[in-house]
């Protein structure tokens, strides 16, 4: 970790609803989560062959026991778990943070794949609660990068405010656009291997293609049950793990949640 957080950061991702810090985690530390990444990769695509042929973009539940050995799942718990993520996360706009999911974004493997734009609420919500969502608690990515790629497009402030005609029309595919049409207010955040990009779920956005993409998404939301339920009990340590983490809360707090329902 190079560079010092401050409060700016925080201010920024209100606005925009994103903020890029460059360099934040060493080579060495890429290097060595990226052992574990690289593990569970491999053995995602092994048992997922026909649909990463077919159109897949990204996987999740990494810290599950499907893949991960008991000491690979324990690394990564711990990097989830530590003061640099906490850092981040505290500065972000959540008050009482919880678990809520993995993923790590790849390549698809046909070149001219399009991309799409989105809202990650949109594969729940009808599009009046998708208005609506934006009012209340936010969800957030902490994108971290493990290698070069051209990150994600964004549209600054959506997170705040709902999509004009035209954006609603390409998101949603109507009217004759495609999701992956351009959009006017469109910005390319691209990133470099150990940048951290932390984004509201709720905003419009894009994954870009291309070079060596390879990006852990680690998603964070209030401990609510409606948040909590989207976490996979499978997916979250145990008390004997939650004990040995710089930051456990947000682990706890879904244990918590999760045993409520």
């Amino acid at each position: 970790m190079s560079k010092p957080l401050t409060e700016d950061l925080r201010q920024l991702y209100l606005r925009d609803g994103f903020v890029k810090v460059s360099q934040y985690f060493s080579a060495k530390e890429i290097a060595d989560i990226k052992v574990v990444i690289d593990e569970f990769h491999q053995a995602w695509l092994a048992d997922n062959q026909d649909f990463y042929q077919a159109k897949a973009v990204n996987s999740a539940y990494l810290t599950s026991d499907k893949y991960l050995a008991s000491q690979q799942r324990n690394q990564l718990f711990q990097f989830i778990g530590s003061n640099s993520i906490k850092q981040l996360i505290e500065l972000m706009p959540l008050e009482k943070v919880a678990f809520m999911n993995s993923q790590l974004f790849f390549n698809p493997v046909n070149p001219n794949q399009a991309n799409y734009w989105h809202r990650d609420p949109q594969y729940h919500l009808s599009v009046d609660e998708q208005r609506q969502v934006l009012q209340g608690h936010d969800v957030i990515h902490c994108r971290i990068a493990l290698s070069d790629e051209p990150g994600i497009e964004v549209i600054p402030g959506t997170h705040k405010r709902f999509d004009n005609d035209n954006e609603l029309a390409v998101r949603l595919e109507q009217k004759g656009k495609q999701n992956s049409d351009s959009l006017a207010d469109g910005l390319a955040v691209p990133l470099n291997k150990g940048d951290v990009l932390l984004f509201s779920a709720n905003m419009i956005h894009r994954g870009l293609y291309g070079k060596d993409r390879l990006a852990l998404d680690l998603l964070f939301c209030e401990a609510l049950e409606e948040f909590v339920a989207f976490a996979e009990p499978s997916c979250l340590p145990n008390e004997a793990t939650c004990s040995t983490l710089e930051w456990p809360e947000p682990f706890e707090r879904s244990l918590a949640t999760k045993q409520s329902l």
